[in-house]
């Protein structure tokens, strides 16, 4: 089922997400249901918060970003032999992180039409249960962990824009008002205040 992604504003994308504690059928359905928005909306990544569920679950799939990557970019955004992943994690926790960070773009199905640079880690390790429920420790770098670490930001209360600078932040307020106010058309549905 195609979900409205919950639009810039609203309250559930400010509040840290509560965890899962068991594998059932709905979870499972919500999950399912992530993927097929997601795929719908051309993202990358997608947090339960985005579709109005206050849970610590997100998916992310850099395998698509790869794919449609050249092979410089592959080379510049991918560590060797890394394509990407597509994956579920339910109650993450970020436990290492490297010392080398970047910058780049990100943006946001529910910030739709912004993009803004944003410096973060190089590499994380993470822990996580899978779709499975099956504990994971992993690391991951590049653009798979820039993903990771918007995705699970989402999570935890955190947008991408809370990491700009103050006068950056200030010169896209007038976008987000019109955000929050339903001035925008996404191409995809959206839930509005």
């Amino acid at each position: 089922m195609n979900l409205p992604i919950v639009a810039y504003g609203n309250r559930i994308l400010k509040q840290k997400c509560i965890p899962i504690n068991e594998n059932t059928q709905e979870i499972q359905n919500l999950i399912a249901n992530m993927w097929e928005t997601m795929e719908n909306s051309n993202g990358c990544g997608l947090a339960s918060p985005q579709i109005n569920k206050p849970l610590q679950l997100f998916i992310v799939d850099s395998q698509i970003t790869f794919e449609n990557l050249d092979t410089e970019d592959q080379l510049l955004y991918f560590e060797r032999n890394d394509k990407g992943i597509k994956e579920t994690f339910m109650n993450a926790k970020i436990i290492d992180s490297s010392e080398e960070r970047w910058e780049d773009y990100e943006g946001c199905l529910s910030i739709p039409g912004l993009s803004q640079k944003v410096e973060r880690p190089w590499g994380i390790t993470i822990e996580y249960l899978d779709q499975n429920f099956i504990k994971q420790i992993k690391s991951f770098a590049g653009l798979t962990a820039r993903i990771i670490q918007h995705e699970y930001d989402h999570t935890q209360g955190v947008l991408y824009i809370d990491h700009l600078k103050p006068l950056t932040k200030k010169m896209i307020e007038s976008k987000l008002k019109k955000i929050v106010n339903g001035n925008i058309k996404a191409g995809y549905p959206m839930k509005f205040l």
